[in-house]
C-alpha cells in the first residue's frame, strides 16, 4: 500500500502540512507537529481508524484515495518467497479444535 494523503490534500488546495493540521484541529483531530510531519512526508505503519475517519471528513475523501493498492508490489513478492522454499500454494489452516501447524 502506498500512502496518498499528501496528493489527496493538494488536489483539495491543501498545500502545506500546518494547513491540514489546523483543519483537522478544526474538525476535532488534535495532531503534533511530528506526527503530522509523519503523515505528510511519509506512509505511516498505523494509524487509528478514528483518525482515519477525520482525515477522509475534511477532504471529503474515502480511505481508498488515501491508501493506494499497489499489486505490482505484491507480484514482485513471490517468486522471491517461492525460491526460499516456501510454498508454492497457500496454507489453508482447519478450523476447529485440530489447528494445522504453521510452516517452518
Amino acid at each position: 500500500m502506498r500512502w496518498n494523503l499528501r496528493m489527496a490534500a493538494a488536489e483539495r488546495g491543501i498545500w502545506k502540512s500546518t494547513e491540514m493540521r489546523r483543519r483537522l484541529a478544526d474538525a476535532g483531530l488534535e495532531i503534533s507537529a511530528g506526527k503530522m510531519s509523519a503523515l505528510w512526508t511519509s506512509t505511516p505503519t498505523t494509524i487509528r481508524l478514528d483518525d482515519l475517519d477525520v482525515i477522509c471528513a475534511v477532504l471529503e475523501c474515502s480511505p481508498a484515495d488515501l491508501l493506494l493498492r499497489e499489486p505490482e508490489r505484491v507480484r514482485n513478492r513471490q517468486p522471491a518467497r517461492e525460491a526460499q522454499g516456501g510454498p508454492a500454494t497457500p496454507i489453508t489452516p482447519r478450523l476447529g479444535r485440530h489447528r494445522s501447524l504453521p510452516p517452518a
